[in-house]
Parts: structure tokens; sequence; C-alpha cells
């Protein structure tokens, strides 16, 4: 029998985690229509539950919705999920986002996540790099709002701002750092 060194247990855990969100995320494999339609009910939700969202997002130049990001692990996880960018209320692209985190994790969790690109500039910095890393290429202010707050569209003034948000609304003391998006081909 032989025993396994420390580097081989670790690598063979970030194995099994991600063998657990690639199983997830197969199963997110989804087509262009129905990311489109994911994304329309998750802007809606978005809406909802966000007073001056509507207005957030007719300021920015584009806007980059993930309806589900499937968050999974046993000790090392990893989260993966597919969306749209849009710009003028019309899809434009496909991405999904991927990462991977080490530290105390058992199970799995969904949240939506949304990435607002208030510039152009920002919205092009974006676009001319193939693997996004927020933290590494750009990086997103998570905006939070009490319940039943509402976003002020006068004091948002970083380039890019995101919003993590599930059912009950959004959610608090999370990141989005170290997640890369890349775009993908969907029909």
């Amino acid at each position: 029998m032989r025993i396994i060194n420390r580097r081989e247990a670790l690598s063979l855990a970030l194995l099994s985690s991600l063998g657990i969100v690639g199983s997830t995320s197969s199963t997110q494999a989804n087509s262009a229509a129905q990311i489109d339609a994911d994304v329309n009910a998750t802007l809606r939700q978005f809406y909802w539950q966000i007073g001056g969202s509507r207005e957030l997002l007719a300021k920015s130049a584009a806007v980059l919705v993930f309806p589900t990001v499937i968050k999974a692990g046993i000790g090392i996880g990893g989260e993966y999920g597919e969306g749209a960018l849009l710009v003028r209320g019309r899809t434009v692209d496909y991405y999904n986002t991927i990462s991977a985190s080490v530290g105390f994790q058992l199970g799995a969790q969904a949240r939506s996540v949304i990435i607002v690109f208030m510039t152009h500039e920002a919205l092009d910095g974006f676009r001319r790099v193939n693997g996004w890393k927020i933290g590494v290429d750009g990086s997103v202010a998570l905006i939070t709002v009490g319940i039943g707050g509402s976003i002020d569209t006068s004091k948002i003034v970083s380039p890019i701002v995101g919003f993590i948000f599930d059912g009950k609304g959004l959610m608090y003391n999370l990141t989005l750092e170290g997640s890369k998006i890349t775009r993908i081909s969907r029909y």
C-alpha cells in the first residue's frame, strides 16, 4: 500500500471538489435561448428586489448576468455559472465564471451574480481580455443595501460594480475576488 504525500492529497481533494462543481456545471451547459430566458428572469427579480436597480442599469455601458452560480465543495471548493453580457438590453456574448477556494466548506449553494460596467472604458477593458480575472484584470465594487433599501445611483463612482443575491435578496460578506470570466460559444 502506497502512502500519499500532502501535495498528492491536496491535488486529490481539489479534483474531487472540482468534480462536484463539474457535475453541476455539465447540467448547466445551456443553449443560448435558455441562458437568455434565465438572464431575463434574473433581471426581473433584481428589479423587483432592489430599488433603483433599473435606473442603475439604464445608466450603464453593459451588464453581465450570471443567473445561477453554483458553489460546492468539501474542504476545497469551486464555483461555476454561465451567463450573458447585455449592451442596451441585448445579448452580445455569453460567458462562464469559474473559481476555486480553499478553507472549511461543505455542501453547495446557488446564487445570482450581476456585474455592471458603468463606463465604456471598463467594458472595453473587460472585452479585450480573454479570461478576465476579478482582482487582477479589474476590480469589482460589491454593492450592498439593507432590506427594502435602494441604490443611490448618484453615489456610485466605481467603473465596475457587482451584486450577489439569492431568492431572499442581496448576500453580504461574499466576494467575487479570484473569479475568472471567459467568453463561451452558445447556440
